[in-house]
């Protein structure tokens, strides 16, 4: 059927004007011109109509309801899938990791742009949804049958030290689906050995194995980029040798002990102390405290003894990345160690393979082997290696209840999802509805 163009009202020629624009402005942004097979389609949505792209609506009659409802309902899921997918994603705080920069019961606004949005790896997913369908425990929410390459499009700044960042948690491409989300496969077998974890699905569930984009989402604070030495000496962050910039809200865990009576309940309320962080036995208490929280705790008619905590130097706790007794290190007392940059090349040692290993088989996708003294990639020996990622160092402000670097290792870049801007609502979970809602906190920026 031919199309008299001329009959065409001047309105329809503006709005795939500008639908066009910004549809060409987004694939140049992707960097994929094969996208450019998109342009026919919109030109026919908006001007020729010889295919009827919304199948499920009558043309040129009234359709009911329902079927407007339904047709409202699909274009808002694809406008928010495109948006979660490439502008910004929502993001709620679940755990105490962040304490108490963030809060558990935070909901915040993550910019994708900020670092440049990643080409979805697995484009074939239930919308809006992380990796579990709904209404189920161990059901994957994607399809494999297509997985693109790592790919980022570009962005407006790149990561610094200090910044915020939410990322896919790395040791989350193995889980077990009975278990938190912020334990993988491969601590539960650190934990409780390789046999336990096997044979009792009952207790562990199944054993599921997650594309990059498909992990848990984290959100920790970048301590170390690419090329960065990172230290901890007697619970602070050393970075190239230098104290880490101050941090105003980290706290970690101290050890008090009061004349006998306990703390009054509501000074812990006012101090924004959940009661899951409240550790009482006996007149000692164990809670976490930022420095400011700290003194006024300390300034108690009834606080006779108040001390951080910290593991010892030289103690090794097995929980540590690399696992290795000969890294004697510990959450409180760690490392110097690199932060691997993308191009470096590295001696590669029986010594220091630990530290690298995951790297090199896990993210960069090569066959590693030890064969007696001798280092095997591919089937060479090797002695060196080189980087084709970027990495990072992340830890929580609240460093004695953080699942962080120091316990699974580097951060590679194509694990990063965005940066969180500002907490745009938070309920706080130890009380009811009004008084749940954290006023002071909506549209808080994020530092």
């Amino acid at each position: 059927m031919k199309t008299d163009f001329k009959s065409i009202p001047r309105k329809q020629y503006i709005k795939f004007g500008i639908v066009a624009f910004i549809y060409l402005l987004w694939v140049i942004w992707l960097g994929s011109f094969l996208w450019l097979i998109g342009l026919p389609i919109i030109f026919d949505m908006y001007l020729t109509h010889m295919v009827n792209w919304t199948f499920w609506k009558k043309r040129n009659q009234k359709n009911s309801s329902f079927v407007e409802w339904v047709d409202a309902l699909i274009f808002a899921l694809i406008a928010v899938s495109f948006i979660n997918l490439f502008l910004f994603q929502n993001f709620n705080i679940p755990t105490a990791s962040m304490e108490k920069s963030l809060l558990i019961g935070d909901y915040l606004f993550v910019s994708k742009v900020s670092y440049g949005p990643r080409v979805p790896t697995t484009p074939l997913s239930f919308p809006l949804v992380q990796h579990t369908l709904p209404m189920t425990t161990d059901k994957n929410s994607f399809l494999t049958w297509i997985q693109n390459p790592y790919r980022r499009m570009a962005g407006f700044t790149k990561i610094k030290n200090n910044d915020p960042i939410v990322f896919n948690y790395p040791e989350g491409d193995t889980v077990c689906t009975k278990i938190q989300s912020n334990e993988s496969y491969y601590s539960l077998i650190r934990r409780y050995g390789r046999q336990t974890v096997l044979n009792n699905p009952v207790d562990f569930g199944r054993i599921v194995v997650r594309p990059v984009d498909r992990r848990e989402n984290f959100i920790k604070r970048c301590i170390g980029i690419p090329g960065d030495t990172v230290e901890v000496r007697h619970n602070w962050v050393y970075v190239n040798g230098k104290p880490q910039d101050s941090v105003e809200n980290m706290q970690f865990d101290y050890h008090i002990i009061t004349d006998g009576t306990p703390i009054n309940q509501k000074k812990l309320e006012l101090l924004d102390i959940s009661k899951v962080d409240i550790h009482f036995s006996n007149g000692e208490y164990i809670l976490p405290l930022s420095s400011k929280k700290a003194r006024d705790i300390r300034q108690l008619t009834n606080v006779k003894f108040m001390e951080r905590m910290e593991e010892p130097a030289g103690t090794w706790d097995s929980m540590t990345f690399p696992f290795r007794e000969e890294f004697k290190w510990n959450r409180d007392n760690y490392g110097p160690i690199w932060i691997p940059k993308m191009g470096t090349t590295v001696t590669l040692t029986l010594q220091n393979l630990p530290l690298y290993e995951r790297i090199i088989h896990a993210y960069e996708g090569n066959e590693l082997k030890v064969s007696g003294n001798q280092i095997l990639i591919n089937g060479k020996p090797v002695t060196s290696y080189t980087f084709k990622m970027n990495y990072y160092w992340m830890m929580g402000d609240n460093r004695h209840n953080s699942a962080d670097s120091r316990f699974w290792g580097f951060v590679p870049e194509d694990h990063i999802v965005g940066k969180p801007r500002f907490v745009y609502l938070s309920f706080n979970k130890d009380k009811k509805f009004p008084a749940n809602i954290r006023w002071n906190r909506v549209f808080m920026k994020i530092r």
